[in-house]
């Protein structure tokens, strides 16, 4: 809840009516998110006699605090409010949306990962690379492009969280580093939308090819770092026998290679005002 306000001030920092409607959108969803969890525990507490949150056995309660923490973090189907709050905002709230404000669900799962139901995260994790895979091809700002593609993320993430907290661990900090480095390369630049990438390679060349390099890792292109949880994680799916939603994963991680790809490809390969 602290970190839910003091994040309101640095969203509607701006003074602008789409900053203000960015910061009421989170607060909403981020507070609805914290009731439906102290419910959870309500009831965990109702049935058992224990606040404890690794003693979360009630049924009910595993799914309400999972679909809670889920909506925080913004996976598909309850991630509609991601790509709009980043909208609305400046690129350095939005950078902090999708690093910093990750934590607090992610380890209030990894706290609770032996409890939560196996089905729901498989069901939730699908439904957002592919939902962010489609969504962000038909994107041309950039806040919304690095919101689709923080929801496809976070979907790889949860899928590997019933099955090893290391490659989970793993994955949220390649992912952190290479979404910080993708961030400052777009504030340096000042960069809203597909067009002003264009424009980039007339003022810096080295930071054109460094762009390149962490557009294609974001992706999950070998020999990229990108590419090692991905690998890592298909890998314990199938050691696990959950070779269909491997084969789901590696397909939909195609669609959001696309747009890095479209991006890649305005940014070096065409030379601004020429396509």
């Amino acid at each position: 809840e602290l970190n839910t306000l003091a994040i309101i001030p640095i969203l509607s920092k701006q003074h602008h009516p789409r900053a203000t409607e960015a910061a009421t959108k989170y607060f909403i969803i981020q507070a609805a998110a914290s009731s439906i969890i102290i419910f959870s525990s309500m009831l965990n507490a109702w049935y058992t006699g224990t606040w404890d949150i690794t003693h979360l056995t009630t049924y009910p309660a595993t799914i309400s605090l999972t679909l809670a923490l889920l909506m925080k973090l913004g996976l598909a189907p309850l991630h509609f409010w991601l790509p709009e709050v980043m909208q609305g905002t400046n690129m350095f709230s939005a950078l902090i949306i999708t690093t910093w404000q990750k934590l607090p669900p992610m380890s209030l799962l990894f706290l609770t990962m032996n409890n939560t139901p196996t089905t729901i995260l498989f069901l939730m994790a699908i439904l957002s690379t592919t939902i962010a895979g489609w969504s962000g091809l038909n994107q041309t700002q950039m806040r919304k492009i690095m919101a689709f593609s923080s929801i496809a993320h976070l979907g790889w993430m949860v899928i590997i969280l019933p099955l090893s907290k290391t490659i989970l661990l793993l994955t949220l900090t390649t992912y952190i580093i290479t979404t910080i480095s993708a961030f400052y390369i777009l504030i340096s630049t000042t960069t809203k939308s597909t067009k002003d990438l264009g424009q980039m390679s007339t003022t810096s060349p080295t930071l054109t090819t460094i762009t390149l390099i962490t557009l294609l890792s974001l992706g999950g292109l070998p020999p990229l770092i990108g590419f090692m949880p991905k690998l890592l994680i298909l890998k314990e799916l199938t050691s696990n026998c959950l070779l269909s939603i491997a084969i789901i994963l590696a397909l939909s991680s195609l669609l959001s290679l696309m747009f890095y790809m479209r991006l890649t490809y305005t940014t070096t390969l065409t030379i601004s005002p020429n396509t």
